[in-house]
């Protein structure tokens, strides 16, 4: 491999490693205090809910601004934060610091997305965009494999407040990282002449591109069902394991590693292997359902394993479907600007099944809510198929006529 690519890949890679260790410590510190799945819940929204939001604005910025800049600044303003959490914990104490940490780092964290987003197709030219997404999302999922096991070794030997000065200086050394990709690598990126409004403008070029090309519609609503049952997932998994199933975090750790390694297998498979968009897309939401009815009817931990595996391992299939849809679809100047709000509209899901899992899972269960997703997350994917199959054949059969009166 080229060693800008491997610079590229380790910055990814590092990068994703400390996001993914601050996403496992507070949902876990927040139960370990507290005994409640509720606040674990309602943690879970707090901290996801900004990193969604911010999508449409950091969208906007990567089609305004260098993305190579945006990177950095999203990693270097990251690993400030991680410190200045601690400074504040070390005076006020209390496990609120954690969980505005992860909030705000989460906001950097989609400036990173959105920028590597943009940057991917200038980097890897002579490589299917689906071949690079699965290489870039096994260096991705391998952050996934060691963070949790990471996590644990680490609050294992310091608490919390130690371990976020790891994650500061795992969040510096991907930006040297990235700093070395930078001198190796010689990649010009296209500048498109954008409006100075970062807010209006752009979003109303967003929603107008959303409005007309049915595939992004599609894909939306998909990307709803889809993350339903992620939001809900990562909120209740240590609730699950280590409440329901009165396993330790250790075993939180492992399972937790092992959906990154399932994904990691499937990754591999994708790079190698050429599937039809569709069967991709398809593929991938019907194992997500399946894993999310087995993990809310599951009575013991090794069923709730199996869905739980399920519903991670192929959510980044889905992921790449809708990227490499969406990355057809979505015309080069106004990219940013709409990937941004279509990812706000497919995530903001997920906030919200942590919100449920706050509202609902003491007087239902965890399980029941789990459930109730799964009902609600295969209705909107049987409604997405239909009504995209009823726009099309009108316009199927128009083409067909217009191609027949051109033979005559």
């Amino acid at each position: 491999m080229r060693k800008d690519y491997l610079a590229f890949f380790i910055s990814l890679f590092l990068s994703r490693l400390a996001d993914q260790i601050l996403l496992f410590i507070v949902p876990l510190v927040v139960f370990q205090t507290t005994q409640s799945a509720s606040w674990a819940g309602l943690a879970f929204f707090v901290e996801s809910l900004p990193r969604f939001l911010a999508f449409p604005l950091c969208g906007a910025l990567c089609d305004k601004f260098s993305p190579i800049r945006i990177l950095h600044i999203s990693q270097v303003y990251r690993a400030l934060l991680c410190v200045l959490a601690v400074l504040l914990y070390g005076l006020f104490g209390g496990i609120a610091w954690v969980v505005g940490l992860s909030a705000l780092c989460g906001v950097l964290t989609t400036q990173g997305i959105m920028a590597r987003e943009v940057l991917m197709p200038h980097i890897f030219q002579h490589y299917s965009y689906t071949k690079t997404l699965s290489y870039s999302q096994i260096a991705d999922q391998t952050g996934l494999v060691l963070g949790p096991l990471l996590a644990a070794l680490l609050l294992e030997a310091w608490a919390w407040h130690w371990v976020v000065l790891w994650i500061a200086g795992l969040f510096l050394l991907a930006d040297l990282s990235m700093r070395l990709w930078q001198r190796l690598s010689h990649i010009t990126l296209e500048v498109f002449e954008q409006h100075q409004d970062l807010w209006i403008q752009p979003l109303r070029i967003a929603f107008r591109h959303i409005r007309e090309l049915a595939e992004l519609k599609k894909i939306i609503t998909l990307a709803v069902g889809v993350n339903l049952i992620v939001g809900v997932t990562l909120a209740t998994s240590a609730a699950m394991v280590i409440g329901q199933y009165s396993a330790g975090k250790d075993a939180y750790a492992w399972l937790q590693a092992a959906g990154a390694l399932t994904t990691i297998l499937i990754l591999f498979f994708l790079a190698r292997v050429v599937l039809p968009l569709r069967v991709l897309g398809s593929l991938a939401y019907s194992m997500i359902a399946a894993g999310a009815f087995i993990s809310a009817l599951s009575p013991n931990l090794a069923g709730y394993v199996l869905g739980f595996l399920l519903i991670v391992g192929f959510d980044k299939m889905f992921n790449i479907y809708i990227r490499s849809t969406r990355q057809r679809v979505i015309p080069p100047r106004d990219f940013g600007k709409t990937v941004g709000v279509i990812t706000l509209l497919n995530n903001l899901s997920q906030p919200l099944a942590g919100l449920l899992v706050a509202l609902l899972a003491a007087p239902l269960g965890t399980q029941r809510v789990i459930l109730i997703l799964a009902v609600l997350t295969t209705l909107l994917g049987a409604a997405a198929l239909w009504w995209f199959a009823k726009v099309r054949s009108p316009l199927a059969a128009s083409i067909l006529e217009a191609d027949q009166e051109a033979g005559s």
